[in-house]
């Protein structure tokens, strides 16, 4: 299966690009694989907040949120910064500002780093106190902490933690079992980040998102919601695959695609003009430099059929 992938395999390799596995579908079928070793589970980094995406959606469907919902409607602490410059504070911040990476900071909470080392275990009460620098929904700046907001807002208003909600809802139906999904210090799902699965494990859900949340007869997630979340929602300011604009929680792409991705080359790429899933996992901090592979030597196998 790996014969028609010569070409990214001599690229990848060329460039000294460290990838470990491909998937490439077409109108739900595999097209080629190629595996350096076994696929088995990897940290997905930030294709986890695409996972929390689909979450998002099912609450708005069950009625259990809303996009124009605030911090404020589910948490409420004492110390909440005094609001700077006319700005609002926290605890005004919404869901779709939120879910499109538009809350106001300049330094965005609750990077990796900072996790790693914070005192404070209520990460929910540490994110809402810090003050915006800018008004929210006007600028993207990508931020983790984000993401952990909406998962803590979910769980919140859910009363299950983003990854316990989604198990029947998602994984189950797509036969993603016994899921490991790393948690904040009071047991919130990271939301953001920590999610293991494996390569194929992440062609199943790039096939829900290109058949727009319909499998197997059932429609797991509403299709409106994967189109606004597949969407433009925000300009971005960032080179490459990074300048096309972001959605809710997905980022656009070239060749009228998009992708969910996560640091060190996890990319789950969906072409809906060519009915295309191409799924990599890697640990590659270059990852433009894989998407070009990916450009130049996988997008014409589509082309030619």
């Amino acid at each position: 299966m790996s014969e028609q992938l010569k070409g990214f395999i001599h690229t990848i390799t060329e460039q000294q690009l460290n990838v470990f596995s491909i998937r490439i579908l077409q109108k739900g079928h595999l097209l080629a694989h190629w595996d350096r070793d076994n696929d088995q589970r990897r940290v997905q980094h930030s294709i986890s907040k695409s996972f929390t995406c689909m979450a998002v959606g099912l609450a708005l469907e069950e009625g259990l949120i809303h996009l124009d919902a605030t911090l404020g409607d589910y948490f409420s602490y004492d110390h909440a910064p005094v609001a700077q410059r006319n700005l609002p504070s926290p605890q005004e911040l919404r869901l779709r500002d939120l879910l499109r990476m538009t809350s106001g900071h300049d330094s965005p909470p609750l990077w990796a780093d900072e996790r790693a080392s914070l005192t404070e275990k209520d990460w929910a009460k540490y994110y809402m106190s810090l003050p915006l620098d800018r008004v929210p929904g006007e600028q993207f700046t990508y931020s983790s902490g984000d993401t952990f907001m909406i998962s803590a807002m979910l769980q919140a208003a859910t009363g299950q933690t983003v990854k316990d909600y989604l198990t029947p809802r998602l994984f189950d139906p797509l036969g993603i079992h016994d899921v490991e999904w790393e948690t904040s210090p009071l047991g919130v799902t990271l939301g953001c980040a920590g999610l293991w699965i494996s390569n194929e494990e992440l062609s199943r859900f790039g096939q829900l998102l290109l058949q727009e949340g319909h499998w197997e007869g059932t429609q797991l997630v509403p299709a409106d919601w994967i189109r606004q979340a597949t969407s433009q929602q925000i300009e971005t300011t960032g080179d490459g695959d990074w300048g096309k604009g972001y959605g809710y929680q997905f980022w656009m792409c070239s060749h009228d695609a998009y992708r969910a991705d996560g640091a060190y080359g996890q990319l789950c790429i969906v072409i809906p003009s060519k009915e295309a899933v191409i799924c990599i996992n890697s640990e590659e901090e270059n990852m433009q430099g894989i998407l070009n592979a990916v450009w130049n030597e996988v997008l014409p196998l589509y082309t030619q059929r």
